[in-house]
């Protein structure tokens, strides 16, 4: 079987030709790490180590001979690099963990390798995820394959252009306020978050504890969900933050139909609701088209459509901003050039050595970031600040509770614009952080949400339609996604070249 062949299956497809012995996870494997290396100018890895990645293709290769069978068997994927792993290095695309080398897996990417998975290798993020455009990683940033002068979105930048160029069939992402789902819209890739908590978080480089969640990035909803089967399940014995809730097959969810559905309307009985906030004059005509175009495809399909309002849509970016860094100046502090990452080669005394390290090993967006956080959290701030945000934070979370009782999913743009120009908005740190204005309420209510390539606008750009579910709702998502993608084809579409 060539390299091409393999680069345009997704993962069931590619699971099901080595299954058959069509190919083999080792041939599977050669040729994505080819084709990743023919494409490096893309700057969507950091790190391969070829050697160890053939090597587990081999494992698996004998795992198949001996008669056993995954969904994932032999399925080569890479992991964003804010994932710890073994035998390559996890940096979180910063200097300040530059070459480090992780005595053991984080869970999501354990689990992927128990279910036969192979990795390929590490993909490019914005340092310690933090960002939206892929420009703040320390190695250089990822350029979008649908026109190399623009950004990918970030953070998962380097996620979504292996996924949209067809250098991995599916890779993880980590969605802190739109990490997953924004650089899905750019891409034209399918990704989702899923409820806080359903992904253990150990190993996992932590940028905001109460936000930060793992989730997959594939070229449809129906490979999302075979990753998602094996990255979600609890791991209360290592991450305090992980949620006691059964796993889940979401692949066999996927195919049970909706009560009173037929094949023609699928989604009969689907209420979709549509937030007010998110048609408004903040998101750009073109996106306002393709979203409304798609959700017509929705009631092709059964569903309908009905108006709803979460108020306090815009509070979501000042809160997000203050709790954020509030929680990465608390994360960010254990380095401090002592037990691991950069230390500076001169200095007078410890405090000069702390100071150093981190100015030297920490980029201008870390240490923004860490500034406002530090800032809002100390005394004499802390309640006007810090305090007042997590209670606007429950009140957008109750706005979502509010909404859930007059319909099934929530509907709108994932992002306000297409992807812009690199550099575009490098001067001006406010305009990209409101790029999360539609992200970030779902993000601070622990909601699981997603991405779906929707169409085009301008500059035949992608457009992503984002999908929002009540607490452990994945499997709703999933399933509604996975219903427009069997109608449509935007999904299957690739950038020219590749």
């Amino acid at each position: 079987m060539s390299s091409k062949q393999i680069h345009e299956m997704g993962v069931a497809e590619l699971a099901t030709a080595i299954a058959d012995k069509k190919t083999s996870a080792a041939e599977a494997a050669q040729a994505l790490l080819g084709r990743a290396k023919q494409h490096e100018n893309l700057g969507a890895y950091l790190a391969f180590n070829e050697d160890l990645t053939l090597s587990q293709a081999k494992a698996v290769d004998a795992r198949i001979a001996a008669g056993e069978r995954g969904p994932l068997l032999g399925v080569p994927l890479a992991h964003k690099d804010i994932f710890v792993t073994q035998g390559f290095p996890s940096t979180a695309g910063s200097k300040m963990l530059e070459g480090y080398q992780s005595p053991f897996d984080a869970t999501v990417v354990a689990k992927l390798a128990q279910a036969g998975a192979v990795t390929l290798g590490k993909l490019n993020c914005d340092e310690f995820a933090m960002g939206g455009s892929n420009e703040n990683s320390a190695y250089g940033v990822a350029r979008n394959p649908w026109d190399t002068d623009r950004v990918p979105g970030g953070s998962s930048g380097g996620s979504a252009v292996a996924v949209a160029a067809r250098l991995a069939p599916a890779v993880t992402g980590t969605d802190t306020g739109g990490s997953i789902r924004q650089p899905a819209s750019f891409c034209n890739v399918t990704g989702i978050k899923p409820t806080y908590g359903r992904c253990s978080r150990y190993g996992m480089i932590a940028f905001a504890s109460s936000l930060d969640q793992a989730g997959p990035m594939a070229r449809s909803a129906a490979d999302c969900a075979m990753l998602l089967t094996a990255m979600a399940g609890p791991d209360i014995d290592r991450d305090s933050t992980s949620l006691d809730h059964p796993a889940e097959d979401y692949t066999r969810l996927l195919g049970t139909p909706r009560e009173g559905a037929s094949a023609a309307q699928p989604l009969k009985g689907l209420r979709i609701g549509l937030p007010r906030e998110f048609f408004g004059e903040g998101c750009a005509p073109d996106v306002v088209a393709a979203v409304r175009a798609a959700l017509s495809e929705y009631e092709k399909l059964g569903a309908t459509l009905v108006d709803i309002s979460l108020p306090r849509t815009e509070l979501s970016i000042p809160v997000y901003y203050i709790i954020a860094p509030a929680e990465a100046s608390s994360n960010l502090s254990r380095f401090d050039g002592v037990k691991f990452g950069h230390r500076a080669a001169q200095y007078d005394d410890l405090i000069d050595m702390y100071k150093k390290s981190r100015s030297e090993g920490f980029g201008p967006e870390v240490q923004r970031r860490i500034m406002i956080g530090t800032y809002v959290l100390s005394h004499g701030y802390y309640d006007a600040y810090y305090l007042k945000a997590q209670q606007i934070r429950r009140l957008i979370a109750q706005d979502f509770q509010n909404a859930f009782t007059q319909c099934d999913v929530i509907a709108g743009p994932a992002a306000p614009t297409t992807a812009w120009k690199i550099g575009e908005k490098s001067d001006d740190p406010v305009a990209n952080y409101l790029a999360d204005i539609f992200t970030l309420p779902a993000s601070l209510a622990g909601l699981p949400g997603m991405s779906v390539p929707a169409g085009f606008g301008s500059g035949q750009l992608p457009v992503g339609l984002q999908l929002i579910g009540n607490y452990f709702q994945e499997a709703a998502l999933l399933q509604t996604a996975h219903a427009f993608q069997e109608a449509t084809d935007w999904h299957t579409k690739t950038p020219e070249g590749f």
